[in-house]
């Protein structure tokens, strides 16, 4: 066969093209590969850095303080242990019977305010823990309004104190309700009403629909909302500490500034995270038959009779009362009255720490959360999935714990630079680097959770009509994912500011001397029994409260 020198020149440039398409595949392929290999590194590295805080807590067994934990094992421990159990039992039997009660009357029948008592009985959520402990104590003292009043009218026999375990239980309760009311209303909203139907046609009282049909369905539901109750509780450090009740979360805090062991500290809060992680190994198990979808409930509520329907009102009547209004109106009263002597021009260095770390840590968890929830979009594999988790993995710890953790590798780092003579004494240490670290550590989900179900939103036919309109990433980034996140975000923000506000341990454990925030003044003042002098920083962080509540009632109205 003759082949000519024009046909010779077409199948050259043929040949050529070929291997300009395959060396074009190929740069293609290394880049594709060399993304998702910077991708689940940056992960990784997020991802470690959140693990860090509970390595370092772990790894403090390696050095024993046996002098300290012989007297911790006979006089600290047995007693921890105790309160600890007794306070879970308490929240765990109380808030499910109140949340439960409340979620089923609110989304089922009609009722005098039922209207206004389903998304009034959210509120409590806006009152940290430790807010709603001193107003309480305060309230029932001996010299307080309640038992000055009940003498004037001549009752001279006084209530007992309130300053035991048990009070702390019923508080952290009181405190704590509100996460079993939103999943297990959530629930109801979806299920109860096709119990009561399927009920009726088997010819079952409503209190037999309840039990036997409408709460095993929303039990999983209810179950969640007690878990969250629970590792709240286990957390807790304000409230105990008002109570002057021995848990672990106060053990830590002594054992490093009462014992000055830093190691002892870290060993507690080890104890802490394995009762944690018990805790955590239920509620994934009870998520996962929970699932995630919610259906659209029935705007219809059934009828029940007066005295039924007074019963009901009265009931949300007392928790409102009880567990928000009483105490947010002592707090007022109190301010008012101790306005003028209280406020003076600490209380700008007050607001401004608080205002100035709240940003910084939100800012910096929201950067990350946008990373971290990209990367597990392009991404959905197990390793993808575990190191998703991981780095989410801070919120379920304690923030006694994170500040030890992060405290110990931070004040090793600062060892070496002196001894190294970078430098010639710690600045690492008491600087706002470990708080901010241990707030973020402790605070990433709250921020991830929206940018992640936000980013959900995004259809696959989306993202590749984005891709057709613009080769540039920036451009991509800048007109249509952007878009779609910036509601994820901005409630990643607002919820995260808020958490950052009222958080009280790590503030108080990492903060240098003289740093105070509006929650280290209320723990200040409570610790010495000034209850008055509290009330101003702890409404000005109920009212930065309610903004995180107010989104949660949206996101439960559009869901009901």
């Amino acid at each position: 066969m003759i082949t000519t020198p024009e046909a010779s020149a077409k199948q050259g440039n043929t040949v050529n093209e070929a291997n300009n398409d395959n060396k074009s595949s190929s740069i293609s392929q290394d880049h594709v590969v060399r993304k998702r290999i910077i991708s689940k590194s940056v992960l990784g590295l997020i991802s470690l850095f959140m693990l860090v805080p509970i390595l370092i807590v772990l790894l403090s067994w390696t050095q024993p303080v046996a002098d300290i934990w012989t007297h911790m094992r006979q006089y600290v421990l047995p007693q921890v242990l105790k309160n600890t159990v007794i306070l879970l039992l308490m929240v765990t039997v109380i808030s499910g019977i109140i949340g439960t009660a409340l979620a089923w009357v609110t989304s089922m029948y009609r009722f005098p305010g039922q209207r206004f008592f389903a998304w009034a009985l959210m509120l409590p959520l806006a009152m940290p823990a430790y807010v709603l402990a001193f107003v309480t104590v305060g309230i029932v003292d001996f010299s307080g309004p309640l038992q000055t009043a009940l003498r004037e009218f001549g009752f001279t026999t006084a209530i007992p104190s309130v300053r035991n375990v048990w009070g702390a239980g019923l508080v952290l309760s009181l405190a704590f309700y509100p996460y079993v009311y939103l999943l297990a209303r959530q629930a109801f909203l979806s299920q109860g009403r096709r119990a009561i139907e399927a009920g009726q046609m088997l010819g079952l009282s409503r209190s037999k629909v309840f039990f036997r049909l409408a709460l095993p369905q929303a039990l999983p539901w209810v179950i969640g909302g007690l878990l969250l109750a629970s590792m709240e509780t286990l957390a807790d450090f304000g409230a105990v500490s008002v109570f002057n009740v021995d848990t672990f979360t106060t053990a830590i805090y002594k054992a490093w500034f009462g014992f000055f062991s830093l190691t002892t500290a870290a060993q507690l809060a080890a104890l802490l995270i394995g009762v944690v992680f018990i805790v955590v190994l239920f509620e994934q198990y009870w998520q996962a038959k929970r699932g995630n979808t919610v259906s659209q409930g029935s705007s219809q509520r059934f009828e029940a009779s007066k005295p039924a329907q007074w019963g009901m009102a009265l009931l949300c009547i007392l928790v409102f009362l009880i567990a928000f209004l009483i105490p947010f109106l002592q707090l007022l009263y109190w301010t008012a009255l101790n306005f003028q002597q209280d406020f003076d021009a600490r209380y700008i260095d007050f607001v401004t720490n608080s205002l100035m770390i709240a940003s910084m840590t939100t800012i910096f968890i929201a950067f990350l959360a946008i990373i971290i929830a990209w990367v597990k979009r392009q991404y959905p594999d197990k390793s993808t999935k575990l190191m998703t988790t991981l780095a989410n993995l801070g919120y379920v710890v304690p923030g006694t714990v994170l500040a030890v953790g992060i405290f110990i590798p931070i004040a090793w780092l600062d060892n070496q630079l002196i001894a190294f003579g970078i430098t010639s004494a710690q600045f690492l240490s008491g600087s706002v680097i470990v708080m901010l670290l241990a707030l973020s550590t402790r605070f990433m989900t709250v921020s991830f959770q929206p940018v992640d179900r936000q980013l959900q939103r995004l259809t696959v036919n989306q993202e590749a009509a984005a891709k057709l309109l613009s080769d540039s990433p920036y451009q991509r980034w800048r007109q249509v994912m952007l878009p779609v996140l910036s509601p994820g975000v901005l409630t990643g923000l607002l919820m995260g500011f808020v958490e950052v506000m009222k958080e009280m341990p790590i503030t108080l454990m990492t903060r240098r001397q003289g740093w105070d925030t509006l929650a280290v003044r209320v723990f200040e003042m409570t610790s010495e029994g000034m209850w008055g002098r509290a009330a101003l920083p702890s409404l000005l962080i109920v009212l930065v409260g309610l903004i995180p509540v107010w989104i949660l009632l949206r996101q439960s109205d559009k869901q009901s």
